[in-house]
């Protein structure tokens, strides 16, 4: 769904951070919530009690590994590979970045040996990375936030080993894999921008005003994919302080994630607004989600191509499949998610 409006106080904005409006002599039609810089506040009371109110912690049993991964179920699977009609595939990974920046502080680390051995000439390679952060397209696991020193469903984060351990481990992800409805929410081409401006914070009444526009409703065991033009800006401006501003959803965003009964989010930012607006916490809606209610989350991903091809085509829904490396006991993994339509 294509929306080309112009807006007041937002575009002002965007204006100022390279975010340059679309059909700016359209009468203005939507924009966001909260104008930037004005992200609500949240007190710590009010985020521990919207962890109580929020979690999915024994909904699927004491001992469930998978958390919102069970809201994909066989019939869901089953819609979702009728999504495909073109058998267009399209990849929504990063390049692994080999260089140090100020994004990347962790570059992947990639090496190739070649060699003889029994007639044949051989190449190989060594990989290395440490994927967490602003830079890697990578999949949250349950292992990576705890809430008060406990994991989802319970778990002591200081159970956590070295080594890790296999109770919410990634393999248990890397098992079936991702596979399910994906669905595109666009909001720089929905509000006519190219880009929202760092540190724009999305609200539920942002989301809704968006599937209201679309006619796409999320439903339970989406892959909830929000693009909010964050490689535009950085091609535009260079690299940021990422740590500082990023646009992203509200924390208050978790408890209609946990009604909508989503079962992934992913974003090509890390999903939080930064500034979140709760002192001391620069990602709670990591925390309400990883270990509230036991959702995966992808980061960093590149939505670019697959806003183009969903454009194309006027739809925002398609076969999302995904899955990380089969590492016992992993926090997470880089992945290449692909969109396929």
């Amino acid at each position: 769904m294509r929306c080309d409006c112009a807006w007041a106080v937002f575009a002002a904005s965007a204006f100022l951070l390279g975010c340059e409006p679309v059909g700016s002599d359209e009468p203005a039609t939507a924009q966001l919530t909260w104008a930037v810089g004005e992200t609500p506040a949240m007190s710590r009371a009010e985020f521990d009690q919207l962890m109580r109110d929020n979690s999915n912690w024994g909904r699927w049993g004491a001992d469930d590994q998978l958390g919102t991964l069970n809201l994909i179920t066989s019939e869901k699977r089953r819609d979702a590979a009728a999504l495909v009609q073109d058998g267009v595939s399209v990849s929504m990974a990063l390049e692994l970045n080999k260089h140090k920046d100020e994004l990347n502080a962790y570059p992947f680390e990639h090496e190739i040996e070649t060699v003889e051995w029994e007639g044949h000439q051989w190449a190989g390679d060594t990989y290395s990375v440490s994927y967490h952060g602003f830079a890697h397209s990578h999949v949250d696991g349950l292992q990576h936030v705890a809430h008060k020193g406990m994991l989802y469903n319970g778990l002591p984060i200081d159970s956590l080993t070295p080594e890790g351990t296999e109770h919410l481990g990634i393999q248990n992800v890397a098992a079936n894999g991702i596979f399910t409805r994906g669905v595109l929410v666009d909001f720089p081409r929905f509000l006519g921008v190219d880009c929202l401006p760092a540190g724009s914070a999305i609200s539920v009444s942002d989301l809704e005003a968006w599937e209201e526009a679309s006619g796409v409703t999320i439903s339970s065991g989406d892959v909830l994919l929000i693009r909010t033009g964050r490689w535009v800006q950085v091609a535009e401006q260079g690299q940021w302080d990422f740590t500082k501003k990023a646009a992203g959803l509200h924390a208050s965003v978790a408890a209609w994630l946990k009604v909508r009964d989503v079962a992934v989010i992913g974003c090509d930012g890390i999903s939080d607004v930064i500034p979140s607006g709760i002192e001391g916490l620069i990602n709670p809606l990591h925390e309400l989600v990883i270990a509230g209610l036991g959702m995966p989350i992808l980061d960093n991903l590149d939505l670019e191509a697959v806003a183009e091809a969903a454009n194309e085509r006027n739809r925002s829904t398609f076969l999302f499949v995904g899955s990380p490396l089969n590492v016992p006991g992993g926090t997470g993994s880089p992945l290449t998610p692909l969109a396929i339509f």
